[in-house]
């Protein structure tokens, strides 16, 4: 089910959304490695993780949640960047040839100034056993450009300029 909005839209508190599946293979886990320069062996050496907690290897926590940015299907006129991530807790082992996929809810939409909102998100990524591996909440700068103003996001000052703050991940 996608409530989460249509283009040009602004979320609602309590929209949810889920993503389509990826399936992690052992390519995703030495690709993984390799850029990020994590050959910790329970991602990257059989033998080693076949004695270790999980039996066999695993994939990296953060290439979960790398790609579950990649499996939201953000509007690239709404989402203008990534703000932050917070509270991500690794409940389970993602396994090459497990399929994951986002269930996403809006929890807040706070307004910054006349053209942008904060959207707070609630993410559970889970694999295809239904099986929550992931928690987390991610915050994203949404433009409210040539957007009724009214509903939840209701233009209502401006904020401090450390709020506008956004980094450099643009989704």
């Amino acid at each position: 089910m996608n409530e989460l909005a249509g283009r040009g839209a602004t979320p609602r508190v309590g929209a949810t959304t889920t993503s389509g599946g990826r399936t992690i293979t052992e390519a995703d886990l030495v690709s993984f490695s390799a850029l990020t320069g994590d050959w910790h062996p329970q991602h990257s050496d059989a033998e080693w993780a076949s004695r270790g907690r999980f039996g066999e290897r695993v994939a990296h926590g953060m290439l979960v949640l790398s790609y579950a940015v990649g499996l939201m299907a953000f509007d690239p006129e709404c989402v203008v960047a990534l703000r932050g991530v917070d509270a991500a807790t690794f409940k389970r082992p993602v396994r090459i040839g497990d399929t994951i996929r986002v269930r996403s809810q809006v929890e807040r939409v706070r307004p910054l100034d006349s053209e942008h909102a904060l959207v707070a998100f609630a993410w559970r990524i889970v694999n295809q056993d239904d099986q929550v591996v992931v928690r987390a909440r991610l915050e994203a700068l949404w433009s409210l450009e040539g957007q009724d103003q009214g509903g939840d996001v209701a233009a209502n000052g401006a904020v401090d300029a450390d709020e506008l703050y956004v980094g450099t991940v643009l989704l």
